[in-house]
């Protein structure tokens, strides 16, 4: 078995005391989407979370993390937030913004703490997977110690089906 190199997120999870696991996947640069990273888990894309980054405007973003085969609701993210209109933020921005790439974007250890929900759907499994803060590793956790970590927010933020 390889090493699993730690990321930033496992870091600050150890010195926060939090249990979780480390779980690698095969990337495939051509799909990012959480449906592949499902696959190669192995796992029901219903507990694999995709964290998403949106903005209201300069200086205004928020943080959420939903179902990898979900859509966020802008309108009900913004609602949420307590914003009028949010809107994805640009890719460009990502990184500069955050510190992470997509395919490797954690609600854990951004650059700047910003308001963080997720999707109510989280807290029906004992464990969740979202991004270690790399693509091709994934982490695996309780959602309440991840939610009273990030100090997130539980709401429904998903378009209906």
């Amino acid at each position: 078995m390889e090493k699993i190199n730690k990321t930033n997120v496992a870091r600050l999870l150890d010195k926060a005391g939090i249990s979780y696991k480390l779980i690698p996947y095969r990337v495939d640069e051509n799909d990012l989407a959480a449906t592949h990273v499902a696959a190669e888990l192995g796992e029901d894309i219903a507990c694999v979370f995709k964290t998403l980054v949106l903005t209201a405007g300069p200086g205004h973003f928020m943080v959420c993390v939903i179902p990898g085969d979900c859509e966020v609701d802008l309108k009900k993210a913004a609602r949420v937030a307590g914003f009028k209109k949010v809107e994805m933020l640009p890719m460009r921005e990502l990184l500069p913004l955050t510190g992470y790439i997509r395919g490797g974007c954690s609600p854990i250890g951004m650059r700047k703490a910003f308001p963080t929900f997720f999707h109510s759907t989280a807290m029906d499994f004992p464990l969740i997977y979202v991004s270690a803060g790399v693509r091709g590793l994934q982490l695996q956790i309780a959602p309440d110690a991840l939610i009273k970590y990030t100090r997130a927010t539980v709401a429904d933020l998903t378009k209906e089906e």
